[in-house]
């Protein structure tokens, strides 16, 4: 194998695997340590600069960074990355001095964004500090889109939204809520310079099976129905409920459904329970409220009697796998279920929905509706109009409209000035040396034994009686210390310098993992088995340099190294250096720029 270029700024990216795992790229192991020593304020502002929604995401993320957290690898739980971020936001002081300033001079080109949610708004914050006029068209009164709308208060209070959604239109963004986009033709007809659409994905799938229309009255859409709560048009329901759907959506009506009157509230479900779109915490949190949910059930019918709803029934399944190994439900042959209920809440997934883009306005649709978007630049096929978060490929979360939002915002950026909007700058790299003497680093490189701590809930009985109190009281602050103290800092890596190596192999005797092995080198999957601890999870790379006196090279498993810098302390000649990586990911405005490193 060749010499590992440690310089290319994705190498150490790659091995930060929380970072790497999170869509917008978030330095996690930066914001941790900044916790640790107390320094909110600072923590708040790396978040707030990539994921642009600290507070927000902090109690709502579905959290993509931590299955990839390192510390896995020795026990169960992650960090718990998600609650540390609102840990940084609860604690954090005013920071409004930080935040960039209002544009002094407009550089005279105009944004419209449809959608008041997190895409459009990272757009525009990004875009304004440059002097771009930005204009937010949303049909509700209030910025926020679905974060506001769906999310249910006894998750994400409104005052975190009103402060977080404040922050962007504090730039100099023009917020025009009640203002519903109906004509995409129209807005082209008006002089905007590019325009921005983050309208989500803003329709229920329904369920069209026999007794639908009889019992409609009592059968509501899932999201339809939250954000009815949200705006606090609906404050009751019946006292039996059946919630139909495994995702966070249905997660998230069951608990509102409990707070709201309902007595009786099922969860009815077509897959397994591991199977669920729901995030595993999002399950616990409504089992811990005394919601069951039930599996492997297909509604077959609404029944009805009198115009008014009486229940469901429902086909019993079970998974097989078919000849190519796929996995199907199939019916079990057990008899059918009927669920006794007064209310339906419909929550098995969500639709885009696009009646107000006229089919001859240049923008392309592909066979399941969903508008042709270039994946890297954002660019529909019309060449002034963007999407991103799930306007533009369907569903997922808040992280991804953010991440979707930088990117559209560099495109629309190069764009504007005459750019290739393909060529994407490539981010900062700085590797800093730890070293403060042979032995001795600048940071706590000593691995916490502790389990991973559990974020305090407020009394069940007291939450359930009140649809606006927050549920999770959050880290304070001595429990986000002890958290934080369980992050390796996978982000200071272990760097090596064959020159000085003497080929003594005490690092080889102090590594826990057994991940770093001499040997002559050879193809990648022959020096993968040769390793003193196999290697076989292809996905990481192996940390090989050659130049050594005997001719061998050493080679190090990048993914199970701990980074716990043994390797380092114990090195009698300084071969191995701890050396933090930090990687300044590119946003609108940046220029093309070379990696830097800097030797202390």
């Amino acid at each position: 194998m060749k010499t590992t270029d440690i310089s290319a700024p994705e190498y150490f990216h790659k091995v930060v695997d929380c970072q790497w795992a999170c869509p917008a790229h978030t330095p996690v192991p930066e914001y941790i340590r900044l916790i640790s020593a107390g320094r909110y304020s600072d923590a708040y502002m790396i978040n707030w600069k990539s994921n642009v929604f600290p507070g927000i995401l902090g109690r709502t993320c579905d959290r993509p960074c931590e299955p990839a957290c390192r510390r896995v690898r020795v026990e169960d739980e992650p960090v718990a990355i998600c609650r540390l971020k609102r840990v940084a936001a609860d604690y954090k002081d005013d920071i409004t001095a930080r935040l960039p300033q209002p544009a002094k001079i407009k550089n005279g080109k105009k944004i419209a964004l449809v959608g008041g949610g997190p895409a459009s708004l990272t757009v525009a914050r990004d875009l304004a500090p440059l002097g771009y006029q930005c204009t937010v068209f949303d049909g509700d009164p209030k910025a926020g889109g679905m974060i506001r709308t769906q999310i249910p208060k006894f998750r994400l209070p409104d005052s975190v939204i009103d402060e977080e959604c404040g922050y962007i239109l504090g730039l100099g963004v023009e917020f025009r809520g009640g203002t519903r986009i109906d004509s995409m033709k129209a807005l082209l007809a008006q002089d905007y310079d590019a325009i921005f659409v983050g309208s989500g994905a803003p329709r229920g799938r329904d369920l069209d099976i026999p007794g639908r229309k009889e019992a409609a009255a009592n059968i509501h859409i899932g999201i339809d129905w939250l954000s009815s709560v949200s705006f606090g048009h609906i404050n009751k329901i019946s006292r039996r409920v059946v919630v139909l759907g495994g995702g966070n959506t249905a997660m998230d009506c069951c608990r509102s459904a409990r707070r709201l009157g309902g007595e009786q509230v099922d969860v009815v479900v077509r897959s397994g329970f591991e199977e669920m779109k729901a995030s595993p915490w999002e399950k616990e949190d409504a089992q811990h409220e005394g919601i069951p949910i039930h599996n492997y059930l297909v509604p077959t019918e609404f029944t009805h009697a009198n115009g008014k709803l009486t229940g469901i029934t429902f086909e019993k399944v079970k998974a097989e796998k078919d000849e190519k190994g796929r996995r199907k439900l199939v019916p079990s042959g057990e008899p059918d279920q009927h669920f006794e209920c007064d209310d339906v809440l419909v929550a098995v997934g969500q639709e885009n929905a696009f009646p107000w883009i006229e089919n001859d306005c240049g923008i392309e649709f592909d066979q399941w509706h969903m508008p042709k978007v270039d994946p890297v630049t954002f660019r529909s096929t019309h060449p002034k109009v963007f999407f991103g978060g799930d306007a533009a490929f369907g569903p997922k979360n808040i992280i991804w409209a953010v991440a979707h939002g930088h990117e559209a915002a560099v495109s629309i950026d190069k764009m504007l000035n005459g750019e290739d909007i393909a060529d994407r700058p490539q981010p900062a790299v700085e590797v800093m040396s730890q070293k403060m003497g042979i032995h001795e680093w600048s940071y706590d490189n000593e691995i916490a034994l502790d389990q991973r701590y559990k974020v305090p809930l407020r009394d069940k009985v007291i939450a359930l009686k009140d649809i606006k109190a927050e549920v999770e009281l959050g880290f304070d602050q001595k429990l986000g210390f002890k958290e934080a103290g369980r992050c390796l800092n996978c982000d200071v890596q272990t760097v090596f310098t064959s020159s000085l190596c003497i080929e003594c192999d005490a690092c080889v005797d102090i590594c826990p993992m057994d991940c770093i092995t001499f040997t002559p080198n050879g193809e990648e999957m022959d020096l993968r088995r040769r390793l003193t601890a196999p290697s076989i999870n292809l996905t990481q790379d192996l940390y090989v340099q050659d130049g050594l006196k005997t001719g061998r090279v050493m080679v190090k498993d990048e993914d199970v190294c701990l980074h716990c810098g043994l390797c380092a302390e114990r090195c009698p000649t300084g071969a191995w250096d701890m050396q933090k990586f930090f990687i300044d990911m590119t946003h609108a405005g940046t220029k093309c720029r070379p990696p830097r490193r800097s030797a202390a």
